[in-house]
């Protein structure tokens, strides 16, 4: 039985070239051929590394059919490159596809990590990153306002990719539909030599962008904070002293705590800290 080739997804600069690990120049030096997004694109990044691999066009409008005559060229032992015009493939960017039938075909996909814009302007931004959602680019007309208002209440970061004529109708949109006070970053040239982020209320981005403080030219990354979690009013803690003084009355400690968290759905740390107090004041 033939042996079948690999599927490599590689990462590539998004503005510094250094940036390319040398695990990736030795996969696309050694691969069979490389699909690329623009081949014209990413022939100038291979001849400035020296690297004579083949390309292969594979993009938005082709990458279905092309895809099937790929996952061919993998089953007969060739192995091959996704790369994107810069960052991560899939990530904003053609290959969902290919990586997909690879998978189905049983061919071994390998990730080569490397630059992306989104997670480079979040670890930079300020803003809570234990929990995200990456949004990419919201549609360019219908829909773009119902779905901001559905994001409103969001518990985590919230990511997107936007293009420099409309960033400042994103802006609006946002403070329109989510808040003006919300916390927010726009990051722009990530990795290039006019990188810009700056991470203020909505409000104030869009005052900087609209007075020219931020030039609209390059590729863009906003990010958006989750709402304030907002603190329990009086009348809610109270009602849970309540309930565990009564369960404290019958049940030791531990086992009020646990009865109390099933009954009032609030966290157990909380509800063991009050028991704690209740218990002190006995």
């Amino acid at each position: 039985m033939q042996k079948m080739g690999k599927l490599y997804v590689v990462a590539t600069p998004i503005g510094n070239l250094t940036d390319l690990s040398q695990r990736a120049q030795d996969v696309l030096s050694q691969v069979t051929w490389i699909a690329a997004e623009d081949t014209r694109h990413s022939l100038g990044l291979l001849q400035h590394l020296g690297i004579a691999t083949p390309l292969v066009s594979y993009h938005e409008h082709n990458e279905r059919e092309r895809s099937l005559a790929l996952i061919e060229k993998l089953m007969s032992g060739e192995d091959g490159a996704l790369i994107s015009d810069a960052g991560t493939p899939l990530i904003s960017d053609p290959g969902y596809h290919l990586v997909q039938k690879a998978h189905e075909a049983g061919i071994q996909v390998v990730p080569i990590p490397g630059a992306c814009a989104a997670i480079a302007a979040l670890s930079a931004s300020g803003l809570a990153s234990a929990k995200f959602l990456f949004e990419g680019f919201l549609p360019a007309k219908s829909g773009r306002r119902k779905r901001l208002a559905q994001l409103k209440d969001f518990p985590a970061t919230v990511i997107f990719y936007e293009a420099p004529h409309r960033v400042l109708e994103l802006l609006e949109e946002c403070c329109d539909e989510i808040g003006r006070e919300r916390s927010a970053c726009l990051a722009k040239e990530i990795t290039k030599k006019f990188e810009t982020i700056y991470s203020s209320s909505l409000e104030n981005i869009l005052a900087r962008v609209r007075q020219g403080e931020i030039p609209l030219k390059g590729e863009f990354v906003l990010m958006i904070a989750p709402p304030a979690e907002k603190p329990e009013s009086l009348s809610e803690v109270a009602e849970q002293i309540r309930i565990l003084q009564i369960l404290m009355a019958e049940l030791p400690m531990k086992q009020a705590v646990q009865l109390a968290v099933k009954l009032t759905g609030h966290p157990k740390n909380a509800l063991y800290e009050l028991a704690l107090e209740i218990q002190g004041k006995k």
